[in-house]
C-alpha cells in the first residue's frame, strides 16, 4: 500500500468514525501510531486491556495498532440471541483498514497480509479465564507469503501450526491435546527433543496432520477465509465470558455478570522470527515481596503462551534475578541490551504515569520492543502492604491512597502458618517460590478431587503437572498448588498468589502419572492420599506434616495500619472468650471484646460435668448447688480476659444455646455421664426428652433461659462483676464490663433480666465495697426486637447486632442447613452473594437501619456494635460505617481486616461527601 493509499484509508476510517459518532452507539475504538479513540479511564466500557493498550498509545509508546469493539458489544450479543448490532461489520472492515493502513499490510490479501490476534478483556483482570487467538489471517496462501516476506519460512510455518493449535481449541472445539498428541509423537518418531529442533518442513508437515485432524474431528476443512477465521475468533471471545471457568471465577471474585468483555484486534507483532525477537512478561515490581526491582521473565524465539505456558523454562529479565536463580541461561539484559534498556524505560515511565506496580505484557520482533499489555499487576498481600507504603514514601501516592490500595480481605494472607525454623524439613524436591505461605494437607491429583475432598473436611495440596484455568475449583478448594512445569508467572504461580494459596511451581524433578495417581521424585513414590507439605516462600516440597508457626505481623503492615488507624472512626473489637484468642486479638491491634460467649467456657472437660449436673437439677436449690461449683470457673474466665483488655471494653453475653446441647449424645456418653452423677440413666433420658425442640434455634435459649431461671443469669452476673473488682485491683485500671442479654424480642424480657443483673451488681458492691461501673445492653437478632428498638432502649444502655442469627431470623433460612440451595441461588442471580457472608444490606441491614434510628430515639448516645461474623468483611464493616455504628466485632485473625476496611469506608465516605 502506498503512502498516498494509507493517509486515503485513514481519512476515510476517520470520516466514518465521526458520521458515527453524531449518528449512534460507537461500536469499534481505534488505537495505534501515538494516539487513540479511547483512554485509561474507560475501562468500563473499553475492558481494562483496550483502555491501557489506547492510553499506552496516547502516551506514546511502541504499541501495535489495532482497535476494540466494546463491551457493550458483548452486553448487545447476549441480549439479542447472540447477534451483533447491524453496524458492526462494517466498523470492523474500517478497522481492519486503518490497522492495515498502519501496518502497510492488507487483512485476507495473499500477497501482502495483515495477521493479528484477537484477545478479551474486561473491566475487571481475569487471567486465563477468557480465551485468545494469535496469528489470525493465516492460511494456506498467507503463510507462504509470510515466509517470503520475513525471509524465514520455519517462522512462517511454526506461527501457522500454533494458529491452527489455538483456533481450533477456543473456536472450534477441538482440544489442544489433539496437536500436543500429534506433535510429541512426530517428534519421537524423527528423533527430536524439542519444538525449536524442528525445521520448517517439519513444521508445514505437521500443519498437514493438524488440518487433517480437524477434518476427522468435526466432518469439515480447517477455516481457510481470514474474515470468517475473524468473526469465529470474536464470536469465541463473546462466548467465554460465559464458559464455566469464567463463570466460575466470576463467582469467586465477585465480579458482575452484566459487565461482559470486550474484544482487542491488534496487528501481529512475532516474537518468534529468530534469535532477536522474544516474548516475555514482567512486573515493575515484585508481586511477591513487593520489592523495587523489576520482576518478570522472557523466551528467545517464542511466542506469548511459551512463557506462561510452561512448555519451555523461560529465562530471567535481569542480570542480578539470574545470579540469584542460579541460571546459566543469558538474561534479557545480556541477550537483548538495547530492547532491554527500552523496556526498563518504559516500565519507569507507566508505573509512574499509573501510580501503582503495572503488570507488562511485551514482545521483540528482529530486536524491536512492542509493548502489548499493561495493568495494575496483581499481587500478594505481603507485597501490596510493601508496594503501597514505599509508593507513598516515594511521593507517587498519598497515605490515604495507599491505605486504599490494599484489598483488606487480601490480609488474610499474612495470617495463615509458616514453617516452624526449628522443624525438621525432608526436603523431596525445590521448585520456584511461586505464592508465599505453606501448607500440608492430603495429595490429590485433580481439580474434582480436591474439591470433593475439601467436601468431606479433608486439607488438601493439588499436584498437577501444570494447571489451566478448569482447575480453578479445585485450587480455591485446596491448601496449596504444587506443579512440575511453569515459571513464575505460570498459571498456577499467579491464581495461586491472587487466591493467597501457597504455590510450589516448576519442580521439574517431580514425576507425576496421573493414571497411577503417583507422584515419585529421589526414588520416592507418594500416592494419592500422602501428606506433602509446601513452602511457597523457598520453593521447598517436604515429606509429611511439618509444625508450622503464626505470622509476625510488622514493617510496612505495622505503617499502613499506623495510617488506617489514623483515618477509621470505627472501633474494630474481637469475638474472644479464650485467654488465646484475647491475646491474639491484641495483637492484632483490637480495641477490646465485643462477643464474649460464655458458653464456649462450659464445654470445657473440668466443667461440662457441673453444666450437666445443674441441667439435670429437678428444683432451684439442685441447681444453685451445681452454679456454686461453676462460679469460680466462671469469675477466673473472666478475670484473665479482663486482665488482658487492661481497661478495654468487654462484652460478655449470658448462655445463650439451649440447655439440651450440653446433654450427653450417645448411648456410652449418657451411661458414662450418670455414673459420674450417680444417677439414673432414665434420668438423663427423660431430661433429653423435656428439653428436646423440634426447631431448638427458635426455641428454649436466650433471655428465655435466664427468665425460666434466672439463678443462672445471676451466677454469671456475680461472676462477671466479682471478676471486675479483682481485675481493677491486679491491673490498677477500671473495668466496666458490658452484660449482654441475647436473643430479647421484648422489652419486658430484657426488663426481667437487666433486674437480675442490677440486684447482683448490688450484692457484690456490698460484699467488697467496690463502686461498680457497668453497662447492661442486648444483642439485637431477631427482627422484633429490631422494630422495637425504640422501646428496647429506654432500659437497654447498648446495643450489638448478631447479625449471624438476624440473618437466619430475617430469612427464615437456617445457617446450618443453607449450604444446600444459598449456593445455587447465588449462581442463578437471586442473591448477589451468600448473605451469611456478607450483609444483606436491603434486608438485613434495613433492619440495623431501623435498629440504630429507633434505638438512638429514645438513647441519643445508646453505643451501637456489630458483633457477628459480618464484622470481619470488608463490605458489611463499609456498611456498619454507612449506618453509624461505634464498632464492629470479628473473628481475632479478622481485626487486621476490620481495620483496613473500616479506614477504606471511612475514606469512601470522606470522598462522596466531597464529591
Amino acid at each position: 500500500m502506498t503512502g498516498a493509499e494509507r493517509a486515503k484509508a485513514s481519512a476515510l476510517f476517520e470520516m466514518r468514525v465521526t458520521l458515527r459518532d453524531l449518528q449512534m452507539t460507537k461500536w469499534v475504538y481505534s488505537f495505534g501510531d501515538g494516539k487513540a479513540e479511547g483512554k485509561a479511564e474507560m475501562r468500563n466500557l473499553l475492558g481494562g486491556k483496550g483502555a491501557n493498550l489506547a492510553e499506552m498509545a496516547n502516551l506514546g509508546l511502541p504499541v501495535p495498532p489495532g482497535f476494540t469493539i466494546p463491551t457493550e458489544v458483548c452486553t448487545y450479543y447476549y441480549a439479542h440471541g447472540e447477534t451483533y448490532p447491524p453496524e458492526l461489520k462494517a466498523d470492523v472492515d474500517a478497522a481492519l483498514a486503518h490497522v492495515g493502513a498502519l501496518t502497510g499490510r492488507t487483512f485476507g490479501d495473499a500477497a501482502n497480509p495483515l495477521l493479528v490476534s484477537v484477545r478479551s478483556g474486561a473491566r475487571a483482570s481475569m487471567p486465563g479465564m477468557m480465551d485468545t487467538v494469535l496469528n489470525l489471517g493465516l492460511n494456506d496462501e498467507t503463510v507462504e507469503a509470510v515466509a517470503k516476506s520475513s525471509g524465514d519460512r520455519r517462522f512462517a510455518y511454526d506461527s501457522y501450526r500454533r494458529f491452527i493449535t489455538m483456533y481450533s481449541d477456543v473456536v472450534l472445539g477441538v482440544d489442544h491435546h489433539h496437536f500436543e498428541d500429534l506433535l510429541e509423537s512426530y517428534k519421537l518418531k524423527h528423533g527430536h527433543t524439542l519444538d525449536t529442533d524442528l525445521s520448517a518442513d517439519d513444521w508445514a508437515a505437521l500443519v498437514v496432520q493438524y488440518k487433517a485432524k480437524v477434518q476427522q474431528e468435526l466432518g469439515t476443512p480447517f477455516p481457510q477465509d481470514p474474515h470468517a477465521q475473524l468473526w469465529g475468533a470474536i464470536g469465541a471471545v463473546f462466548g467465554s465470558w460465559m464458559n464455566q471457568r469464567a463463570i466460575t471465577y466470576r463467582r469467586l471474585h465477585a465480579i458482575p455478570e452484566a459487565w461482559g468483555t470486550a474484544v482487542n484486534v491488534q496487528a501481529m507483532v512475532f516474537g518468534n522470527m529468530g534469535e532477536t525477537s522474544a516474548t516475555g512478561v514482567a512486573f515493575t515490581r515484585n508481586p511477591s515481596t513487593g520489592e523495587h526491582a523489576l520482576y518478570g521473565e522472557f523466551l528467545v524465539n517464542a511466542q506469548g503462551e511459551d512463557v506462561v505456558a510452561g512448555i519451555r523454562t523461560p529465562q530471567d529479565l535481569t542480570e542480578k534475578a539470574r545470579k540469584e536463580a542460579g541460571s546459566d541461561k543469558p538474561s534479557m539484559e545480556l541477550a537483548l541490551p538495547e530492547a532491554f534498556k527500552e523496556f526498563e524505560r518504559i516500565s519507569k515511565v507507566l508505573e509512574t504515569h499509573y501510580r501503582d506496580m503495572q503488570d507488562l505484557e511485551f514482545t521483540v520482533e528482529k530486536g524491536k520492543l512492542w509493548m502489548l499489555q499493561t495493568r495494575s499487576g496483581k499481587r500478594t498481600a505481603k507485597a501490596a502492604l510493601r508496594i503501597a507504603v514505599e509508593l507513598a514514601a516515594e511521593g507517587l501516592i498519598t497515605q490515604e491512597e495507599a491505605v486504599a490500595r490494599v484489598d483488606p480481605a487480601s490480609l488474610d494472607q499474612l495470617l495463615h502458618p509458616a514453617i516452624d525454623p526449628k522443624a525438621e524439613r525432608k526436603v523431596v524436591a525445590s521448585g520456584l517460590p511461586a505464592s508465599p505461605g505453606a501448607a500440608s494437607g492430603a495429595i490429590v491429583f485433580s481439580a474434582d478431587e480436591a474439591e470433593a475432598m475439601k467436601e468431606q473436611g479433608r486439607k488438601v495440596i493439588l499436584v498437577r503437572v501444570e494447571t489451566s484455568p478448569e482447575d480453578i475449583h479445585g485450587m480455591h478448594a485446596a491448601q496449596g498448588i504444587l506443579t512440575s512445569r511453569g515459571g513464575m508467572t505460570s498459571h498456577a504461580a499467579v491464581v495461586a498468589r491472587g487466591m493467597g494459596k501457597p504455590c510450589v511451581s516448576g519442580a521439574g524433578s517431580l514425576r507425576i502419572d496421573y493414571a497411577a495417581q503417583t507422584l515419585t521424585v529421589s526414588g520416592q513414590t507418594f500416592k494419592k492420599g500422602d501428606i506433602l507439605t509446601i513452602d511457597g516462600s523457598t520453593g521447598q516440597v517436604l515429606a509429611g506434616e511439618v509444625a508450622m508457626l503464626q505470622p509476625e505481623l510488622s514493617g510496612e503492615f505495622a505503617t499502613l495500619m499506623g495510617w488506617a488507624d489514623k483515618v477509621r472512626r470505627l472501633k474494630i473489637r474481637a469475638n474472644a472468650e479464650t485467654p488465646a484468642d484475647a491475646r491474639m486479638a491484641r495483637s492484632f491491634g483490637a480495641e477490646g471484646i465485643g462477643l464474649s460467649r460464655t458458653e464456649h467456657m462450659f464445654f470445657d472437660a473440668g466443667r461440662i460435668l457441673a453444666v450437666r449436673e445443674m441441667i439435670l437439677a429437678d428444683d432451684e436449690a439442685g441447681r444453685r448447688s451445681a452454679l456454686a461449683k461453676l462460679l469460680p470457673m466462671q469469675r477466673a474466665d473472666f478475670v484473665e480476659l479482663f486482665e488482658i483488655m487492661k481497661g478495654l471494653p468487654v462484652t460478655i453475653r449470658l448462655l445463650d444455646p439451649p440447655l439440651h446441647e450440653f446433654l450427653p449424645h450417645t448411648d456410652a456418653e449418657v451411661a458414662e455421664v450418670a455414673k459420674s452423677l450417680n444417677v439414673d440413666v432414665e434420668r438423663i433420658q427423660r431430661r433429653q426428652k423435656e428439653l428436646h425442640e423440634v426447631n431448638p434455634m427458635l426455641g428454649f435459649r436466650g433471655c428465655r433461659i435466664a427468665i425460666a431461671f434466672p439463678e443462672i443469669a445471676e451466677m454469671q452476673a456475680r461472676a462477671i462483676f466479682e471478676a471486675a473488682v479483682i481485675a481493677a485491683k491486679t491491673t490498677g485500671e477500671a473495668v466496666v464490663p458490658e452484660v449482654m442479654v441475647p436473643l430479647i424480642a421484648t422489652k419486658a424480657e430484657f426488663d426481667i433480666v437487666n433486674a437480675v443483673i442490677q440486684k447482683t451488681a448490688k450484692a457484690v458492691e456490698e460484699e467488697t465495697g467496690a463502686i461498680l461501673t457497668f453497662q447492661v445492653g442486648t444483642m439485637i437478632e431477631l427482627p422484633r426486637a429490631a422494630l422495637r428498638a425504640e422501646e428496647i432502649a429506654e432500659t437497654a444502655e447498648f446495643f450489638s447486632f448478631g447479625t449471624n442469627d438476624l440473618t437466619q431470623t430475617c430469612y427464615g433460612v437456617s445457617r446450618d442447613d443453607a449450604g444446600t440451595f444459598l449456593g445455587p441461588y447465588v449462581q442463578k442471580g437471586i442473591i448477589e452473594v451468600d448473605p451469611f457472608v456478607s450483609i444483606d444490606v436491603e434486608g438485613v441491614g434495613e433492619l440495623v437501619k431501623i435498629g440504630v434510628e429507633r434505638g438512638r430515639k429514645s438513647r441519643p448516645n445508646i453505643k451501637l456494635g456489630i458483633c457477628g461474623e459480618h464484622g470481619g468483611d470488608p463490605a458489611s464493616v463499609a456498611f456498619c460505617e454507612e449506618v453509624g455504628l461505634d464498632y464492629v466485632s470479628c473473628s481475632p485473625f479478622r481485626v487486621p481486616i476490620a481495620r483496613l476496611a473500616a479506614a477504606q469506608a471511612a475514606l469512601g465516605k470522606k470522598a462522596a461527601s466531597q464529591a
